[in-house]
């Protein structure tokens, strides 16, 4: 499945929906946080008009979520 071409807020909204929450924000770069049973989840997520493809697939990969299941939070 191909990945959309979204906004940082869009992907932060959608993470939050996933059970992160927003920890800090320093400039245009906001740091999300999920504790989970066996592990801490920490994800840095660029507040660009547009996520470049890459790093949108790096936050995907780090946050443990499928494209398919990322784009059901969207």
């Amino acid at each position: 499945m191909k990945l959309p071409v979204i906004s940082g807020k869009e992907a932060l909204k959608a993470l939050e929906r996933a059970g992160f929450v927003v920890v800090r924000q320093r400039g245009s770069h906001v740091r999300i946080k999920k504790v989970t049973s066996d592990s801490v989840i920490n994800i840095t997520i660029p507040l660009h008009e547009t996520l470049d493809r890459g790093t949108l697939k790096g936050i995907l990969r780090n946050a443990g979520l499928t494209a398919e299941e990322f784009v059901d939070l969207l």
